[in-house]
């Protein structure tokens, strides 16, 4: 299991993993133009492919499952989850760089 990267389907399910991710979290919140579109889904994609495997070996160990699923499986369940929540997490950042930016460049 710590050689994830050597078989064909595992990079598969990472691709995949991380569209299926940045899909679903374009679902979630509607986005109002297609360049907003377009460019949160490319940081999920990104995201995805760049965390699914340490976010899948993190879920499963977490979860106590790591024995039961292929490597192809811990993948596509990682780069899921890390694409989902990429957006999140940047937007939560931007929103506090908005809320405490602003207040430093007054005072």
């Amino acid at each position: 299991m710590s050689d994830l990267g050597s078989d064909p389907g595992v990079g598969i399910a990472k691709v995949l993993g991380a569209m299926a991710g940045a899909g679903v979290s374009l679902i979630y919140l509607l986005p109002k133009t297609r360049h907003e579109a377009a460019s949160r889904f490319l940081t999920g994609v990104s995201f995805g492919l760049i965390f699914g495997g340490p976010t899948g070996l993190w879920l499963t160990t977490r979860l106590g499952i790591a024995g039961t699923l292929s490597g192809a499986e811990v993948m596509l369940a990682g780069s899921a989850a890390a694409s989902l929540s990429a957006w999140w997490v940047l937007g939560i950042l931007a929103r506090l760089a908005e809320r405490y930016g602003s207040r430093q460049g007054r005072g």
